[in-house]
């Protein structure tokens, strides 16, 4: 896949969301079409991944299947999805946004997460730094961020799951080393004091970035950083910090939207067959880390780091206490960053 075309021509596809109308197809049709909706750096991973599954899922039954994809900041997809968005399946980049699901609407029961091994997780990442060739500005951990002169990029946590995935790592990182939250607040200040724009979702990050050419280091999710580098080569470095954050983006039918459609039982395999082997090695080929199958995680083990993880309940009390205290109006980050 040409991930720098993929870059270019991605608006195309919250231009297409508006006119899809899918519906119900009654159980001897002979195909059926899904609409995962995603957060913005699974791309290529569901477009192989799809793939595999419209191949499988016609072997198994005979029946076509065909998934579109939309993509965008996380919080912003569940959004979408609350206003009406037909999605059959969301797989997005944190628990919380998904959670909106229940509490804004009834779309999916509250115990949702227990649906699936793992906490509904299939494949999980972290957050990593990416530099400009040669690393000339000597970045090497979260505190050179802070920095005079040294510019951020990173996406605005009130609409993209990664950019919340960002903020609590380093903010994690300044609590264990300065000591305590007021010291991590007046970090994050800092940090977010470097940041000269905020897009609306990680991809967005990543393009201001690497086509802009704007910024000296990205705050990027593990699997977007090593794209780059797969895509552009010597024109960026990875840094694996010395702290980061366990990232699991889940994923869960839609329940209101698939039982009027008629397609929960397709949209329920396509989530399972993220658990197979054939999705865990595809997670894995996509720089996602797998999370069950111990075959693609001794598969893929050398193209990840050996990183110290945190978890978001161990650190924050998981994603409600977050959002309250981090990204939920007056909160935190509101109280923090200030244009000039």
């Amino acid at each position: 896949m040409n991930f720098r075309r993929d870059f270019i021509k991605f608006p195309l596809a919250a231009a297409l969301v508006g006119s899809l109308a899918l519906t119900a197809l009654p159980s001897f049709a002979q195909s059926v079409t899904l609409l995962n909706v995603s957060y913005d750096p699974t791309r290529e991973l569901y477009v192989e991944f799809n793939q595999a599954f419209a191949k499988y899922w016609k072997g198994k039954t005979g029946q076509d299947v065909t998934i579109k994809q939309s993509h965008g900041g996380s919080g912003k997809q569940a959004r979408s999805i609350i206003d009406g968005l037909d999605a059959d399946v969301a797989t997005l980049a944190l628990a919380g946004d998904t959670d909106a699901l229940h509490t804004n609407g009834g779309w999916i029961p509250k115990d949702w997460q227990k649906r699936l091994p793992h906490n509904s997780s299939p494949y999980t990442s972290t957050i990593v730094l990416v530099v400009r060739q040669g690393n000339p500005k000597g970045i090497k951990d979260w505190d050179d961020l802070v920095k005079p002169g040294v510019s951020v990029i990173t996406p605005n946590p009130k609409t993209s799951g990664g950019a919340r995935w960002n903020y609590l790592a380093a903010w994690e990182f300044a609590k264990r080393k300065y000591g305590g939250d007021a010291k991590a607040k007046e970090f994050v200040a800092k940090l977010y004091g470097n940041v000269p724009v905020l897009d609306t979702g990680a991809r967005g990050s990543t393009i201001t970035f690497a086509q802009r050419n704007q910024g000296d280091v990205l705050i990027a999710w593990e699997n977007e950083a090593y794209l780059l580098e797969k895509e552009f080569g010597a024109k960026f470095d990875v840094v694996a910090p010395s702290i980061s954050i366990l990232a699991e983006p889940a994923v869960t039918v839609v329940d209101k939207n698939v039982d009027k459609k008629g397609t929960r039982a397709v949209a329920e395999e396509y989530l399972k067959f993220l658990y197979t082997e054939e999705g865990q090695d595809i997670a894995g080929k996509n720089f996602y880390r797998p999370a069950v199958s111990e075959k693609a995680k001794a598969k893929y083990a050398k193209q990840f780091p050996k990183l110290n993880l945190f978890t978001i309940d161990a650190a924050f009390g998981g994603w409600d206490k977050a959002a309250k205290d981090h990204f939920a109006d007056n909160a935190s980050f509101d109280q923090i960053y200030t244009r000039k």
